[in-house]
């Protein structure tokens, strides 16, 4: 009976899976993990390569309103999704505060688009001084995109200290890569 109900569950979750419409693995910066040869040279035969003149065309335009295509553009400022803090600081960076202002401009605009706000923290610390930093962090960045008009239930705040570094280097250049803030939007 218990080997059945293993196997069923097991059998749920592939299901489950095999009907996610995964793409192209992204890295966190945006930028596309590895090319696919097959889908590369598919595009080199359809011509699809563009000239300078119609890849400028085709970069973001600051003065467009921002709408839920904006999120995946990559020369959209919704593209900028992490924001880095100063050691044991939950204090937001003067040059963070405009992209923040876009987010929040942004999920005002659109009420039924949410987010995630991932804290972390580098590895120095105690694990629960981390969580409760990652999560500060990560508070600190909801009080103003709700000052400026996000609805509280737009955000959501959760925290993962020191347990999912993007860094795994012991020194400095790690460690600021590591104390950030990401924007997650549910479902882009």
């Amino acid at each position: 009976m218990k080997r059945l109900l293993h196997y069923s569950l097991l059998l749920m979750v592939m299901v489950t899976l095999s009907g996610c419409p995964f793409g192209p693995l992204k890295k966190r910066d945006g930028s596309q993990a590895e090319t696919d040869p097959v889908t590369e040279q598919q595009g080199a035969q359809s011509g699809n390569e563009l000239t300078p003149e119609e890849e400028s065309a085709e970069k973001f335009d600051p003065a467009a309103p921002l709408d839920v295509s904006s999120l995946n553009d990559p020369n959209s400022p919704l593209s900028q999704r992490v924001l880095y803090f100063d050691l044991d600081s939950s204090q937001i960076k003067d040059e963070d505060r405009d992209i923040i202002a876009v987010h929040a401009e942004f999920l005002a605009a659109h009420p039924d688009v949410s987010v995630v706000l991932e804290g972390h923290a580098d590895e120095r610390g105690s694990r629960e001084y981390n969580i409760a930093l990652g999560e500060k962090r990560a508070k600190s960045v909801k009080q103003i995109m709700t000052l400026q008009g996000v609805a509280e239930n737009q955000v959501q705040v959760i925290s993962f200290g020191e347990e999912r570094p993007v860094a795994l280097e012991h020194n400095a250049s790690a460690w600021n890569l590591n104390r950030r803030v990401e924007v997650l939007y549910s479902g882009y």
